[in-house]
C-alpha cells in the first residue's frame, strides 16, 4: 500500500479519476435505490452524479494532455490515509439517514484529497484544477451537510411510515395476531382440563415460546426483502418472533399465581361463589386476551386502515372460536 507522499502528479490524477468514478457510481445507485420512496432526495444524488461525470472528464482531459493515453490503475483502497466504506449502497431498501451522512463523509474526504493534492502539486494546469474541484467538492459538502440537516418533507414522511408498516408493523401485527389467538385453545383446553394452575402455564408457556420461534422462521424465510422492501429478514422475523412470544405469554401468566385454599363469597342472599385459584388466574386471563385483541384491532385501524367496526368484528370473531374450541376440548 502507498502512501498518499510517494504519489507522483501522474498517480494523483490517476487516483482522481478513479475517485470520480467510484463517487459517482455510488451517487447514481442511491439515486437509484431512493427514487422510489425518496424522489426529491434521488433527484439530488442524480445531479451530484452529473457533476461527479464533469469532474472525471475535466481530469481525463487535463491527463491525456499531461501524461497521453495509459492511465495507471490506483484506487483509493490502494492508498493509506482512506476512509474503508461500508458498501450501503448494495442494501435494500436504503435508509435515508445512512444515505446522507455517507454522502456528507465522502465529500469531506474528497475535498480534503483535493486540497492536499493541489498543495503538492507543481504543475501549474494540474493545481488549478485541482484546486476548482477541491472549491466545488466544498459546494458539495455543504449540500451534504443540508441534506443530513434538511427535515423530512411531507413525501419523504409518508415512504418512512410506509417502510416502518413493512419492516416493523406488518410483521409484529401478524406476530401478536398468530400469540395472542393461536395460544387460546391449548391455553384454555389445558386449564378446563387440569384445573391446576402451573399445568396450564407450562402449556401456555410451551405453546408462546413454540410459536414465536415456528413464526419467526417463518417470517424471516419468507423473502429476503430485497423486491418487497420489507427490510432485513432476521429484524421482521425477530420481531415477528418476539411479538408471538409476547402475545401468547400475556394470557399465560396469570397462571403464575399460586394455589389457594378456596373461598366461598355470597353474592346475593342464597347465591354463593367459590373463588379458586383456577377460577381468578382464568378470569384475569380473559381479561387480558379482551386486551390484545383490542390492541391488535387499534395497530389494524392505525396503520393499516382498516375501519374500526371491522377490525373488530373480524379480530374478535377470531378469538372467539378459538377460545370456544379449547373450552370445548378441555371439557370433553
Amino acid at each position: 500500500m502507498r502512501t498518499f507522499k510517494s504519489l507522483s502528479e501522474q498517480e494523483i490524477l490517476a487516483l482522481a479519476i478513479s475517485l470520480e468514478e467510484e463517487d459517482a457510481r455510488i451517487y447514481a445507485d442511491f439515486a437509484e435505490g431512493l427514487r422510489a420512496d425518496f424522489p426529491a432526495v434521488a433527484q439530488q444524488f442524480a445531479e451530484i452524479r452529473a457533476e461527479e461525470d464533469g469532474h472525471r472528464h475535466r481530469l481525463l482531459e487535463l491527463y491525456r494532455q499531461k501524461f497521453g493515453e495509459h492511465i495507471p490503475l490506483i484506487r483509493r483502497q490502494d492508498v493509506k490515509g482512506f476512509v474503508s466504506r461500508r458498501p450501503v449502497w448494495l442494501v435494500r431498501p436504503l435508509g435515508l439517514t445512512i444515505v446522507r451522512k455517507q454522502a456528507e463523509t465522502m465529500e469531506l474526504e474528497t475535498r480534503r484529497f483535493y486540497e492536499t493534492a493541489a498543495r503538492r502539486a507543481t504543475d501549474a494546469g494540474i493545481r488549478q484544477l485541482l484546486g476548482d474541484l477541491a472549491e466545488e467538492e466544498r459546494k458539495h459538502s455543504h449540500l451534504a451537510e443540508a441534506l443530513a440537516r434538511a427535515p423530512e418533507p411531507r413525501e419523504e414522511k409518508a415512504a418512512r411510515k410506509r417502510l416502518f408498516v413493512l419492516q416493523v408493523i406488518q410483521p409484529g401485527l401478524a406476530g401478536l395476531m398468530d400469540g395472542s389467538v393461536s395460544t387460546l385453545a391449548p391455553l384454555f383446553a389445558a386449564a378446563v382440563a387440569t384445573k391446576d394452575n402451573a399445568d396450564t402455564f407450562r402449556v401456555g408457556l410451551a405453546a408462546s415460546v413454540g410459536a414465536g420461534i415456528s413464526m419467526a422462521f417463518a417470517e424471516a424465510l419468507s423473502d429476503d426483502g430485497s423486491l418487497t422492501g420489507r427490510g432485513r429478514p432476521v429484524t421482521r422475523g425477530g420481531v415477528c418472533g418476539l411479538m408471538t412470544a409476547l402475545g401468547g405469554l400475556g394470557h399465560s401468566l396469570p397462571y403464575l399465581i399460586p394455589t389457594f385454599t378456596p373461598t366461598n363469597y355470597e353474592l346475593v342472599a342464597g347465591l354463593t361463589v367459590t373463588l379458586t385459584s383456577y377460577k381468578l388466574a382464568t378470569a384475569i386471563a380473559m381479561v387480558i386476551v379482551l386486551v390484545e385483541l383490542f390492541v391488535i384491532a387499534w395497530i389494524r385501524h392505525r396503520f393499516m386502515d382498516t375501519p374500526w367496526s371491522s377490525a373488530l368484528v373480524q379480530v374478535i370473531v377470531g378469538g372467539i372460536l378459538v377460545f370456544l374450541a379449547g373450552i370445548l376440548i378441555g371439557s370433553s
